[in-house]
């Protein structure tokens, strides 16, 4: 699921590296979604965090917007477990 690594986009005429956090496939949309982030921070401190649809096995990315609802509930569910074996991590360290 997860293929860590980053690739380079042209965001209003800067490019801009993100680091890929995750990487899963739907069987039902017949999509591949990504879950990326660049590192920066909200106003509350929270690490901006990224998500799109994208065709694999190209050699450049070209990002699609997520289309549904649907499609969301399974980013934000990769999201959770991600949040969830951060968590753990943690707690095995204390």
């Amino acid at each position: 699921m997860a293929e860590k690594g980053s690739f380079v986009a042209v965001v209003d005429g800067k490019e801009i590296t993100f680091e890929v956090l995750a990487t899963f496939d739907n069987d039902e949309t017949h999509k591949s979604y990504i879950i990326y982030t660049d590192n920066s921070t909200d106003e509350d401190g929270n690490v901006n965090v990224f998500a799109s649809a994208y065709e694999k096995g190209t050699e450049n990315v070209s990002l699609q917007d997520i289309e549904t609802e649907s499609e969301w509930k399974d980013v934000e569910a990769v999201l959770a477990n991600i949040q969830e074996q951060l968590d753990q991590y943690a707690e095995e360290k204390k």
